[in-house]
């Protein structure tokens, strides 16, 4: 979250920012409660600072009737001050429950403006394919080919959930140990990580644990919900801890089931395994000083692109808008694949890029509501760490991209030469 000070004080900045995310935050009604916690808190001092006067002086009452006095004025002064400390703490809750619904600021290169006005800034080096033949989505591809069984998964758990069958097992496998050879090469320690968590290091990521609308599988009767994201795993890694600054940048990667509700989802999208409830991905993310954050969300970026390079897939990088941010990123840019197998506009041949990977700046905003702090050396006190996350790999739609951009006029998929070590085949076929 934001400092509640700088909230106070840069108040206009603060709102103009909330408007331009299209989110409502009552950032005046926080300036008011936070004057009057403020002032709350000067009054409990000094009735704390007088009650502590008058108890040094009980013991030096000259008559019985003084010292019961002096007690009595102590015992009413301290009475003030449970009271006022009441006050004071009521004021701190409805406050921070509003400092907690206001985004991260934005950073000044970020386009303003909703989903469409999201800036295209660059592309990968693979170009789109023209076919010679009709080309087919991943659904009739994977069907073609025995990859996956969507009825199946609907069976025993429900729309949304699938199940991967044959060579696409083999192509998720091999997409994990290419993506991790990159990160290792990178400087990233590679964890696996659990795929629950607690729901305090969900709220101090961003996510919202409960209510209507929460993207999240929580686990009744207790305090642990099911990750969206290792990114929750791994910024929750440090939570409460102090490092060192010489310890920066911290590099870690994570492979972790991910699971989302998907509330709301419709659309062409929903088709096959684009849009599901359980997938896996190799996440990364990186703990920085403050002043190296930019420099490291560019990393975090080209390292995507390595990524999907080395595939040889079709992408373009998109700057993502003000109004199209989650409330924890300062900066986010998003990697879209070319897929030929997805529904164009009315009157338009097939093809449409989908998004396919997604890194995030979010400054001190996560670190902050999860006490990650940094001490320099030789300085006093310590200061908020920056967190930053990647996308390395999320498998179901990186298969996509590679079933419908490798198929073959026979019906094959061609293998892309990074994975084939790791397939060990150069072709997914039809079997019998």
């Amino acid at each position: 979250m934001l400092d509640r000070k700088s909230i106070v004080e840069n108040a206009d900045r603060v709102k103009q920012n909330c408007t331009q995310r299209g989110v409502k935050c009552d950032v005046e009604k926080l300036v008011e409660l936070e004057t009057a916690r403020r002032q709350r808190q000067m009054e409990a001092e000094e009735l704390n600072r007088k009650a502590n006067e008058v108890a040094k002086t009980i013991g030096q009452a000259k008559t019985p009737e003084e010292r019961e006095q002096r007690k009595e004025t102590g015992r009413q002064l301290r009475e003030r001050k449970e009271t006022t400390q009441a006050e004071l703490d009521r004021l701190d809750k409805q406050a921070h429950a509003i400092q907690a619904t206001i985004p991260n600021l934005t950073h000044p290169a970020a386009p303003i403006g909703g989903e469409h006005d999201s800036r295209e800034v660059n592309r990968g080096t693979a170009a789109i394919r023209q076919f010679d033949f009709p080309p087919l989505d991943h659904v009739a591809l994977g069907e073609k080919l025995g990859l996956f069984d969507l009825e199946a998964g609907a069976r025993t758990t429900g729309h949304g959930f699938y199940f991967l069958k044959n060579d696409a097992v083999l192509l998720d496998l091999a997409l994990q140990r290419y993506a991790l050879g990159i990160l290792q090469e990178s400087g990233f320690t590679l964890t696996t990580t659990p795929d629950l968590a607690r729901n305090e290091i969900l709220e101090g990521i961003g996510f919202n644990p409960r209510g209507p609308e929460t993207q999240v599988y929580s686990i009744e009767n207790s305090d642990l919900s099911l990750v969206g994201t290792a990114e929750i795993t791994l910024g929750g890694m440090y939570s409460g801890v102090t490092l060192d600054a010489e310890q920066f940048p911290l590099r870690i990667c994570g492979i972790s089931h991910c699971f989302r509700t998907e509330a709301g989802a419709h659309g062409a999208a929903t088709r096959g395994i684009y849009r599901v409830h359980q997938f896996t991905k190799v996440e990364m993310f990186a703990y920085t000083l403050p002043e190296a954050s930019d420099a490291m969300h560019d990393e975090l970026l080209a390292i995507e692109c390595r990524i999907f390079d080395g595939l040889g897939i079709p992408y373009r990088v998109i700057d993502t808008a003000s109004g199209d941010l989650g409330g924890p990123a300062y900066r986010k840019f998003d990697l879209e694949a070319w897929m030929p197998g997805r529904i164009g506009a009315p009157g338009k041949p097939p093809g449409e890029f989908g998004e396919i990977t997604s890194t995030s700046n979010c400054t001190d905003y996560q670190a902050r509501r999860l006490g990650i702090r940094f001490k320099r050396k030789g300085e006093k006190g310590t200061q908020f760490a920056h967190t930053l996350n990647g996308t390395a790999v999320a498998n179901t739609r990186a298969l996509i991209a590679i079933l419908e951009n490798y198929q073959q006029a026979d019906g094959s998929i061609e293998m892309p030469p990074a994975l084939r070590p790791w397939v060990g085949k150069d072709r997914i076929a039809a079997t019998k």
